[in-house]
């Protein structure tokens, strides 16, 4: 074989037992591959539905309207939250007199003395204009017409007119605010049992109540299902994959083992096959020499005889050629290999090729093997994970907010059952509100009708009369309509300030005592001040807040969105932290997995008869023949001179004779000569040639035979004892690349129900939800609204007394005049 094959050959075998070596070194290095970093569980929010929607208050065109009413408010009632008449009254009414309560509600009184004078008065006044219509004194005829009655007229005109424009305006506000308490009154009174009834279900829901609906932090612990379905399904392909990641590591290793134990046996074959031929060939060759040595002899005798003759023409030049005609090589010579072949006389006694199949199958075999002896442990740690359920189940059981929610969930309940009479009640008075308001604000549109239409006709009339004097029916038609309209505000303005002052009052003291104080959180600072509430109305005690606490702390703590365990401190009474170990839920799962060891590298390689084969290969004497002996015999030729040559020579020199008889003796001897060469030669040549392979290929392998053999059962055997022990590390490796894999996901979970017991579940920010709901309901949709419907309806009544004033001196307008002054 070429000088370059052989060196790529030997680089490869080098770069086997390197690759071995690096492989057999401690697995401490290796990497995981079994496991690769795990992935982010994704909880289920058990808590989304469980919601209260915050409100807000929605921007509105009526926005100035209602800032203008609450600055009219603040200057009515310019008073902070009476504190200690409120303490009184919560916790001894008895005490409580009507002069503090006057001198609280002063602007409201001075505003109802103003609404009683405006209740008599106006009457009062509408029965004096009856009696005074009724002599003729009032709503009469002009006596006289004067030049200045064009310009009073008209000023006249432009003040109903305006007047009647603004009372338009304010009953149209009237209307529309009206409409708006309504359409927010009812889902609003709906949202306040709706609220509570939200608020008990969220409450209820944080903690386990009986067995069978455990809610918010069941929940919680449930989603270890997420967990343990992902450590379920990895153990499943647990087994496999070690064996895999054991095989694909070690493989390298055992490959090149049995890829050099292959080579040696193929030395083992070939030698024995080479040697064969080597000791048959050189008998061979030494037994052709001995027949051929006389047939040369006789042959260079003739041929010598007829070169010498002196009729052969020219054959001087070719007899010295002939005269060397005698053999070269003499195999008898080359050392025997005998020794040699009775040594590895039969060899090999196993069969090197069923042993490679063996030992290849047994380690290609690793991954089901692992896959039979891990099932137990897999099994083991399934039964284990069942118990972990069992164990997480802990959490739930032992969490104490029942001992804070149950209260609180009473209090609602209570609430709700207590709060549903009022709320009925508040229901039907504001469809009595909304009857009454639509009554009067259609009668105030039927006064403007009228002034409309009065001023209509009496100004058309005006415009077709030739004579002040004379009767015109248009205008006459006009002044009634106006003495109508007058005769309509006498008669239901008493029922419009009567309207006014009852939404007034109720709409002014929730601004100003309930709203304002709610705003600026003075009732959350009342309801914290000790002694403002009585025993049976403590809220810090029926809530369960922690001493130091307040409603106003827990309620911005609420509202910025702390949890119940925050709020109420319950790490003082449940050591969250302390349930949520890892260890103290994986300790087993990690002891089956740490205690867990099983042999998957035992692999036999080289069995004990092919391990003798081999030595006595090495012990042979192989590399102990003289193949140079052989190779410099092979230099020489098997006949010293060449037949072929000297036979052309004389087919030559035949050419040349003049006698025919040394001609045709020429000739003959050139056939024998070339009949020798063709049949004896040629043959001992080809032994030659196959001889040579053989020396060649041995006097290759000789000089590392015993290095070769000696590495190879080297090898091997630290591979057969090695395998074992790196498989074992291997084993322990991946266990380990796998547990602290599965443990991250207990701790991903730990870690979710920490913060989701903390923050999510135990939530309070609903609370605080709900009370800002209650104010935006009560205040920005309902007391707003209602504010701005009495005012505007007040401004419509107080409005009246100047339309009235402006229609009667009007009609006098309208109407002819008595006598003519020129």
């Amino acid at each position: 074989a070429p000088a370059g094959s052989l060196l790529a050959a030997e680089a490869m075998r080098a770069a086997g037992l390197l690759l071995a070596w690096a492989l057999l070194r401690p697995a401490g290095t290796q990497q995981c591959h079994l496991a690769s970093p795990g992935g982010v569980l994704r909880f289920t929010d058990t808590h989304a539905e469980i919601r209260v929607p915050a409100l807000h208050r929605v921007p509105s065109s009526l926005d100035p309207l209602y800032g203008l009413v609450r600055r009219c408010l603040d200057l009515i009632q310019q008073n902070p939250l009476p504190t200690e008449l409120l303490r009184a009254a919560l916790n001894d009414p008895g005490s409580v007199r009507t002069s503090q309560v006057v001198r609280y509600e002063l602007g409201y009184v001075v505003c109802a003395a103003v609404a009683l004078l405006f209740t008599v008065a106006v009457p009062v006044a509408g029965m004096c204009f009856c009696y005074c219509r009724s002599r003729q004194r009032c709503g009469g005829r002009l006596r006289a017409h004067r030049r200045s009655l064009g310009c009073r007229r008209h000023c006249l005109l432009a003040c109903l007119s305006l007047t009647s424009l603004v009372i338009l305006t304010s009953v149209i506000c009237a209307f529309v605010t009206s409409q708006r308490v309504k359409g927010q009154m009812e889902p609003g009174l709906g949202a306040v049992p709706a609220t509570l009834r939200t608020l008990r279900q969220h409450i209820a829901n944080v903690p386990q109540v009986v067995p069978l609906s455990w809610q918010g932090v069941q929940m919680v612990v449930d989603q270890f299902e997420v967990p343990r379905q992902q450590i379920i399904s990895d153990l499943g392909g647990l087994s496999r994959s070690v064996g895999l990641s054991i095989h694909a590591q070690l493989k390298a290793m055992t490959y090149a083992a049995l890829a050099d134990l292959q080579d040696r046996a193929g030395d083992l074959q070939t030698s024995l096959h080479h040697l064969q031929i080597l000791d048959k060939t050189a008998r061979a060759l030494a037994s052709a020499r001995a027949e051929l040595e006389p047939a040369l002899r006789e042959q260079r005798r003739r041929v010598v005889a007829l070169l010498d003759d002196p009729r052969c023409t020219s054959c001087a030049s070719v007899l010295g050629r002939a005269q060397s005609l005698e053999l070269g090589a003499d195999y008898g010579k080359v050392p025997s290999v005998e020794k040699v072949l009775k040594a590895l006389a039969g060899l090999p006694r196993s069969d090197f090729a069923e042993m490679i199949r063996q030992g290849n199958g047994t380690f290609n075999s690793i991954p089901e093997l692992a896959v039979e002896r891990m099932a137990q442990v897999i099994q083991d740690l399934r039964d284990e994970m069942a118990r972990m359920t069992e164990k997480v189940q802990s959490i739930a059981n032992g969490f104490p907010l029942p001992d804070y929610t149950r209260p609180v969930s009473e209090a609602l309940v209570k609430a709700e059952d207590r709060s549903q009479p009022y709320l009925r009640e508040v229901e039907r008075f504001e469809q009595y509100r909304w009857i009454a308001g639509t009554v009067l604000c259609s009668i105030i549109l039927l006064i403007l009708a009228c002034n409309v239409t009065g001023m209509a006709l009496g100004a058309y009339g005006l415009s077709k009369r030739e004579d002040p004097s004379d009767y015109e029916c248009r205008g006459e038609a006009g002044a009634k309509f106006l003495l109508v309209g007058v005769g309509l505000a006498f008669l239901f303005s008493w029922l419009l300030i009567l309207l006014v002052f009852a939404t007034f009052l109720v709409g002014g003291n929730i601004q100003t005592l309930v709203c304002r104080n709610w705003v600026n959180q003075e009732i959350y600072k009342f309801i914290d001040t000790p002694g403002n509430l009585p025993p049976s109305m403590n809220l810090t005690r029926q809530l369960n807040l922690r001493r130091d606490s307040n409603l106003s702390a827990a309620y911005r703590e609420c509202k910025s969105g702390a949890g119940l365990w925050e709020v109420l401190q319950l790490e003082r009474s449940y050591d969250l932290d302390e349930h949520l170990k890892t260890p103290k839920y994986t300790a087993d799962f990690q002891k089956r997995l740490g205690d867990f060891t099983a042999r998957l590298g035992d692999v036999r390689l080289l069995r004990s008869e092919g391990r003798q084969d081999l030595e006595t290969f090495a012990r042979s004497g192989v590399d102990e023949v003289d193949y140079g002996r052989f190779q410099e015999e092979m230099k020489n030729p098997v006949v010293q001179t060449s037949l072929p040559g000297l036979a052309r020579s004389l087919e030559g020199l035949q050419k040349m004779q003049r006698n025919g008889t040394v001609a045709g003796r020429l000739a003959a001897e050139a056939r024998a000569l070339w009949q020798m060469q063709n049949s004896t030669v040629q043959s001992q040549e080809a032994l030659v040639a196959k001889l040579g392979e053989s020396v060649q290929f041995l006097s290759r392998l000789a000089p590392q035979l015993q290095d070769r053999v000696k590495t190879t059962l080297a090898t091997t055997a630290s591979v057969e004892a090695r395998l074992p022990v790196q498989a074992q590390q291997i084993l322990r490796q991946e266990i380990g690349c796998f547990t602290r894999k599965e443990l991250r996901y207990f701790a991903q979970y730990l870690n979710w129900v920490g913060q989701t017991l903390r923050e999510d579940v135990a939530s309070c920010q609903p609370l605080a939800t709900a009370l800002d709901n209650g104010r935006v309901i009560l205040c920005d949709r309902i007391a707003d609204p209602w504010n701005a419907f009495w005012f505007s309806l007040g401004c419509c009544t107080f409005f009246l007394i100047p339309n009235i004033i402006f229609a009667v001196r009007l009609t006098k307008h309208f109407r002819p005049i008595r006598n003519r002054l020129m």
